[in-house]
């Protein structure tokens, strides 16, 4: 690890950001990420100047964003200068995520009923009616 990819570790291992969970230096396909959060699929990237302009990291990024990951980037001098900064992005991206998943989650269990009452459960052993010409 570079580092900055030490300093932003340090913020990330243990779930020490808030309790999410990251794992450092993780195969996703044929790429090996920085860090990535399973749970909320965000990769967390530290470049260095060789990364400026790269097509292999626009392919990279493509690749994950289709397979639903997004991704973020920083400067390796940005964490190093900043490295709160760095972890207050992070945690915004991981919120922001956090509350969509929410917000689809209420929307897609919980839906609305249209001004009535829920329907009543049945009994369990359906309806019995005694025959009259018994």
């Amino acid at each position: 690890m570079t580092d900055a990819e030490h300093r932003l570790w340090s913020a990330l291992r243990g779930r020490r950001l808030k309790g999410y969970k990251f794992r450092p230096e993780h195969p996703l396909g044929p790429f090996i990420v920085d860090f990535a959060c399973l749970e909320h699929r965000l990769v967390v990237e530290a470049d260095g100047r060789q990364h400026a302009d790269s097509d292999d990291d626009r392919r990279r990024t493509a690749w994950l964003a289709r397979r639903g990951w997004r991704v973020v980037r920083f400067w390796n001098n940005d964490i190093l200068a900043n490295p709160a900064g760095a972890e207050d992005v992070v945690l915004q991206e991981l919120e922001g995520r956090a509350r969509r998943s929410a917000a689809t989650a209420m929307t897609l269990t919980l839906p609305a009923l249209a001004g009535r009452a829920p329907p009543l459960p049945q009994s369990g052993r359906g309806v019995w009616r005694r025959r009259r010409d018994v």
